[in-house]
């Protein structure tokens, strides 16, 4: 089966792109976060600069030029046709990591007051910064780990009260 990854660039374009797309690039690793990349016989230089895994965005850098891209699957579209994708977030009372990697720096503190998209913390994974940010309104209750340390994938790292 043919996945169908939708995007939406700089909050104006948007494309849809199917896997079969992405797998016929030539795609040659530079680091961690830079890439070559052939597409009909055109080179580009790409660079993955931010990223945040919670809301699907990542900037990236393209031949110098920047990009703020959003990418959604039909999971993520029939969760947001449904109702769910608002409801199911403000619900939420505790954070994990979603991936293993290193606290590199924590912006909160206990009893602090904080708004839905406030920097939580930032979590290095695959030497990439991912920027944590806030599900909701609400107040920290416990913060589980302390900047430096290394945590495992779904481990707790915040909890509302």
């Amino acid at each position: 089966m043919n996945k169908i990854f939708k995007t939406n660039v700089n909050n104006t374009f948007n494309f849809e792109i199917k896997e079969d797309d992405i797998l016929s690039l030539d795609a040659l690793p530079v680091s961690e976060s830079k890439f070559h990349i052939l597409q009909h016989n055109k080179s580009y230089n790409s660079e993955i600069i931010e990223t945040d895994f919670n809301s699907k965005s990542y900037k990236v850098k393209v031949n110098n030029n920047s990009y703020n891209v959003n990418i959604f699957n039909d999971l993520d579209a029939l969760i947001k046709d449904m109702g769910f994708a608002i409801s199911s977030t403000k619900h939420v009372n505790s954070i994990k990591a979603p991936m293993p990697g290193l606290i590199l720096d924590i912006s909160i503190q206990i009893n602090q007051e904080v708004k839905e998209d406030d920097t939580l913390l930032i979590l290095e994974a695959m030497k990439m910064e991912n920027i944590i940010t806030s599900p909701r309104d609400g107040v920290i209750k416990s913060i589980s780990v302390n900047k430096g340390d290394a945590v495992e994938k779904n481990q707790l790292l915040i909890e509302f009260k």
